[in-house]
């Protein structure tokens, strides 16, 4: 059975850092791009950032973009997110999906086939 499991979330002052991470089960990653989102109460679903499948290829929001990176490793079926100098309104839960798509459409939300079940990332001030 295909599954998606994030780790790595918790509590964590301002200008503190995280690595999330998102590991795939029952399905290799490998020809898939792969994206984290993120969604704050009462908020819709954001693109944070994706990378294609062969790792040649990032995407980043305006709002992330020199903080975070993320990364994969294809021999073990992992996508990473380390996040850097945190502001309080990077707190969301955040989530790894898996795109149908090889390296197009990254920032596009329903390009994503598959979710995994979130992790809480949560910056105080």
């Amino acid at each position: 059975q295909e599954r998606l499991r994030e780790s790595g979330g918790g509590l964590v002052q301002a200008g503190g850092s995280l690595r999330l991470s998102c590991a795939a089960s029952g399905r290799t990653l490998s020809s898939n791009a792969m994206g984290w989102f993120r969604q704050a109460p009462g908020k819709e679903r954001e693109f944070v950032a994706a990378i294609t499948a062969n790792g040649g290829h990032t995407v980043y929001a305006d709002s992330v973009k020199v903080r975070f990176t993320i990364s994969r490793d294809n021999a073990k079926n992992t996508v990473f997110l380390q996040m850097y100098s945190l502001k309080p309104e990077d707190t969301a839960v955040y989530y790894c999906a898996v795109s149908r798509y090889y390296s197009t459409a990254l920032n596009d939300l329903n390009a994503y086939e598959s979710w995994g079940q979130g992790t809480q990332v949560t910056v105080s001030s």
